[in-house]
């Protein structure tokens, strides 16, 4: 055979064998179309996986989740069954009473029954010893709980105190060994960073979601249902949050608690997007205070300032009173200084604006709100305002509500009463003729809202003693608990005395 007719025979081999291996990968990719060879990789994922075959950069839960999870309770609620009376909604009178006489009345809006109710939520354990931080809108008005860890044991918990303010509470267990959650410091959290909500939602087992971090110092008004003066200066994530999940964890990726869950953004009242938790540094605050002292001793700078979120109107309308610039995000604009108050020792005014609490730059009303709420009346500060475009930093001794610096003690009527109070202004109280009073400036839920009384009102005696301030308030609803008394007091600018009967004959 010559040297032509062995190359014509290779070359005829070898495109045979070229022709076979092309028709067997054909039928192979025909065999197997739509699966992946796991020995492959696709070239958009260069660069992703390691040199050991993992994810580059990328966070693993597993950690963080198995050390937790065991500190983070189920909390159950029981309220029992009760008659209330028609003054348990605001009343008002019956068009109908000159001509059926008042007893028609009564006949529509006598006494009813609310049925048991039972409801859920969670908790953190946050000492051996059976400590539990929860939400106060778990456990308010409950008359039993049954707490139960994730190992499945179950027990009786006791509230120590609650703080509708913050929408905090404190429950207690007996136990010891318990596992429990280590503090982070939510001044730490950044946009974006990873974070996991732990918690029993809709009624299931321990449930771990993760999200990230979209928005910090964020108010959105849902403590004022439940609190004259709210305290809100949430930490906003997009971790799914459900009904059942109030109360629980919000976590960093090290495992340590960074906020209580406590609201979520939503249309619907499940899970929308949107979940928000009380950072963890205004939680140990409040906690401390309540297994301390009972209540919580919280801090006024003692002035007024405006929502955010103002409209361009609304600004305009606020410079044209105060008669000073503002632009939104730059401070805390001050738009009244009430005597007796810390920022009026100071020497604050009307038009200052705050832009620093002891150094730490704040922007708006719930970053004011979040740094003052970390102190208690009589501790010192440092704050800076700017005024006339100058800045000018003070030292400031916060006070409490009533205007002082003692200890407040947990008598829980001031916070049953359902309203926001004040000390009445030096000014107004001289141009009405009365030492002193307590004016109610606004009317949530609560025994106030049981009565005709409109917001405005000043009290001025209760029983026939005299009130000055919110201390003597509290003092003296304190002497008449589980009585019927009188409160007296006037609405500004008119001359009669007005009476409203107040039950407190149920108050424990």
């Amino acid at each position: 055979m010559n040297l032509k007719n062995i190359i014509a025979v290779v070359a005829l081999s070898a495109s045979t064998a070229i022709a076979s291996v092309w028709g067997f990968n054909k039928y192979q990719q025909h065999q197997y179309a739509g699966i992946q060879d796991p020995g492959k990789l696709p070239v958009n994922y260069a660069g992703f996986f390691g040199n050991n075959n993992t994810p580059a950069n990328v966070v693993d839960f597993t950690p963080a989740a198995t050390s937790a999870t065991p500190a983070v309770v189920h909390i159950k609620t029981r309220t029992k069954a009760r008659q209330v009376s028609n003054n348990s909604m605001q009343r008002q009178r019956n068009p109908f009473s000159d001509l059926f006489g008042d007893d028609f009345g009564d006949f529509f809006g006598g006494p009813r029954m609310i049925p048991e109710q039972r409801a859920s939520g969670s908790g953190v354990l946050i000492t051996d010893d059976g400590y539990i931080v929860t939400n106060n809108h778990v456990v308010d008005n409950a008359d039993e709980l049954t707490v139960t860890l994730a190992n499945k044991k179950t027990y009786k918990g006791t509230v120590v105190g609650t703080d509708a303010s913050s929408d905090l509470a404190v429950i207690k267990i007996d136990g010891h060994n318990l596992p429990y959650m280590v503090y982070g410091n939510s001044d730490d959290t950044k946009l974006g960073q990873w974070v996991l909500a732990i918690g029993y939602p809709l009624n299931l087992d321990v449930t771990v979601t993760a999200g990230i971090i979209s928005a910090k110092s964020r108010s959105i008004g849902i403590n004022s249902r439940q609190s004259g003066t709210p305290i809100e200066s949430f930490i906003q994530t997009d971790a799914a949050v459900n009904p059942g999940n109030s109360g629980g964890a919000l976590i960093n990726t090290n495992g340590e608690l960074i906020g209580i869950n406590s609201a979520i953004a939503s249309p619907t009242g499940s899970y929308a997007g949107y979940s928000y938790a009380i950072p963890v540094n205004i939680v140990k605050k409040v906690i401390t205070d309540i297994v301390k002292f009972g209540a919580v001793q919280r801090a006024y700078i003692g002035i007024n300032y405006p929502n955010d979120n103002l409209t361009e109107e609304q600004v305009k309308q606020l410079e044209k009173e105060i008669g000073s610039s503002y632009k939104e995000g730059e401070g805390v604009f001050v738009t009244g200084v009430p005597e007796g108050g810390a920022a009026a020792a100071a020497g604050l005014k009307k038009g200052d604006i705050v832009t620093k609490i002891n150094g730490v730059p704040v922007s708006g009303g719930p970053e004011l709100q979040e740094q003052v709420s970390r102190y208690k009346p009589g501790d010192k500060i440092t704050l800076s305002y700017v005024r006339g475009g100058r800045e000018t930093t003070t030292n400031l001794t916060l006070k409490n509500r009533a205007g002082n610096t003692d200890v407040v003690k947990n008598t829980g009527l001031l916070q049953k009463l359902g309203a926001e109070l004040v000390n009445v202004d030096a000014k107004v109280a001289s141009a009405n003729q009365i030492p002193g009073g307590v004016v109610v400036k606004k009317i949530n839920d609560g025994l106030l809202k049981r009565t005709r009384m409109q917001e405005g009102f000043i009290i001025t005696s209760v029983e026939g003693e005299e009130i000055k301030t919110v201390a003597d308030l509290d003092r003296a609803l304190s002497q008449n608990k589980g009585r019927k008394i009188k409160i007296e007091g006037i609405y500004p600018g008119y001359e009669n005395t007005y009476p409203y009967p107040l039950d407190l004959s149920d108050v424990e």
